[in-house]
């Protein structure tokens, strides 16, 4: 799916989509921000960072946004968790299941804004120039540059001098890739990292995406969805304006854009735990001979748009074309980076496909060019050349997937003993569902599992997380200890 663009909300908390499910997504799909739960702190705090960690002359910082929690911290000894903001304005620490692990561990949390994403933009115009700092690369050196930062204004808080507290790196989906990398590429700042959702893996053509759709939504609700394909690129042939009207989606020009708006919303209900809202009155309309094109719209134009509050816009190139500051940047953004490192072209598969086929590569890259401009495509063996893929080599990395969620295959499924993987096995086990709880709109305070159909299988898995967050937090402590001897 795309990326979701969310109608800005200073004081709400912003939960990542995992991009990854956003139409464009090539976007990750962000959902709106909870209205009903509280966050852990809103209360912004800036540190100055460099712009360009990789030149040795180019000295320039821009200010970049970061929160903290101290209410469970245990002083002065406590862990700090550094829960990473990814692909969207981070406008506080959400309650989510972090706020129960730092009460169990006594720990702070600290959250800092990526880079170019809501406040943190080193500049008043987001021109493709002005995007050749924006990189996963970066990012994790600003977490690096931010880490040591942030462990020096304790120490001088505590009047102590040379001494760190034992970390934990937290992430979900794309953030949650940037939590494995840290660890990868900074073993020596963490004792570890949980990433849940992660999409560790860039995909060129990510068409086992569609396929994970297709798992989780079952034969029938399958069936039916593949109809309602066939039967819009029908209509879009034959009578396009009346469509796109019937789903309020008249400004997407370019029907791809508009085709993509339709695949992300049946995404959604998958990957953020409400298969039901999707499944449930489409088969109904089915058995009762309903035009299933109509009922398509009533969901897409009641739950997804209304409901969610997701912009018909997100999808058009026209806005992902503007480079002002105003409003919200994060879809352009995020269609940066797909277009340059990650792709996660979500492309039909060549047969039983859910998504219409004219989603297809050459969409993706005509969108690319006609956003960005002429030689941007993403490279996506760079990428997972330089970062390992699903093959990443580091250590003390905890994956964690559900089982109904198409980034999964995006992320590292396959366990060892220093990096252990999990998957949540349930009706409604999307995203992050380990720190989020089931379903995720809007976010359930303190990720609270008591909606998913198989708590205990959420349960089975924090256990397996606060037991290995115990013990590398232990070794990292003992460590410390027989350095300073």
């Amino acid at each position: 799916m795309k990326l979701v663009a969310l109608a800005p909300a200073p004081l709400s908390i912003a939960i990542l989509l995992l991009c990854l499910t956003t139409s464009s997504c090539s976007r990750l799909l962000r959902l709106p921000a909870s209205k009903t739960s509280k966050s852990l702190t809103k209360e912004e705090l800036w540190f100055n960072q460099t712009l360009d960690h990789f030149s040795p002359y180019d000295h320039r910082l821009f200010g970049q946004r970061y929160y903290e929690y101290l209410d469970d911290f245990r002083t002065p000894d406590g862990p700090i968790f550094l829960k990473i903001c990814g692909e969207s304005a981070c406008n506080g620490i959400p309650n989510d299941y972090i706020g129960v692990l730092a009460k169990k561990f006594g720990a702070a949390v600290v959250s800092l804004e990526h880079r170019y994403y809501g406040k943190s933009s080193p500049f008043k115009s987001l021109t493709t120039e002005n995007l050749k700092y924006f990189s996963s690369k970066q990012a994790l050196f600003d977490l690096a540059a931010f880490r040591q930062y942030y462990q020096d204004s304790l120490n001088a808080k505590l009047n102590r001098s040379n001494i760190d507290n034992p970390w934990f790196v937290f992430g979900i989906s794309y953030s949650g890739a940037l939590s494995a990398w840290f660890r990868l590429k900074f073993p020596h700042l963490t004792c570890g990292s949980l990433a849940s959702s992660a999409v560790v893996q860039a995909v060129y053509n990510f068409t086992e995406f569609d396929k994970q759709i297709g798992e989780s939504a079952g034969p029938e609700c399958k069936s039916v969805l593949q109809e309602i394909t066939h039967l819009v690129d029908q209509r879009l042939g034959s009578n396009e304006k009346a469509l796109k009207t019937l789903f309020g989606a008249d400004e997407l020009k370019i029907d791809g854009d508009f085709l993509y708006l339709l695949a992300d919303a049946a995404v959604t209900a998958f990957q953020y735990g409400n298969p039901d809202k999707l499944c449930l009155p489409l088969i109904e309309a089915k058995k009762a001979g309903e035009d299933l094109v109509e009922a398509y719209a009533t969901y897409v134009q009641e739950y997804y748009i209304k409901s969610l509050g997701v912009s018909v816009e997100t999808y058009n190139q026209q806005h992902l074309k503007k480079t002002t500051l105003s409003g919200d940047t994060a879809d352009r953004l995020w269609w940066f980076q797909v277009c340059t490192e990650v792709a996660y072209f979500q492309v039909a598969p060549s047969n039983d496909s859910i998504r219409s086929s004219k989603i297809d590569t050459r969409y993706h890259l005509d969108l690319c060019k006609n956003v960005f401009g002429d030689g941007i495509y993403p490279d996506v063996t760079a990428t997972n050349l330089y970062y390992g893929g699903t093959r990443i080599a580091g250590s003390k990395i905890i994956f964690t997937n559900g089982s109904q969620d198409p980034w999964r295959h995006a992320s590292k499924q396959t366990s060892s003993p220093e990096m252990p993987s999990y998957i949540i096995t349930c009706h409604n086990c999307g995203h992050g569902t380990d720190m989020r709880g089931c379903p995720q709109s809007p976010l359930v305070p303190e990720g609270d599992a008591k909606n998913c159909s198989s708590p205990d299988a959420v349960h089975k898995v924090r256990q397996e997380i606060i037991a290995h967050i115990d013990l590398w937090l232990s070794q990292c402590r003992q460590d410390s200890g027989r350095s300073s001897i």
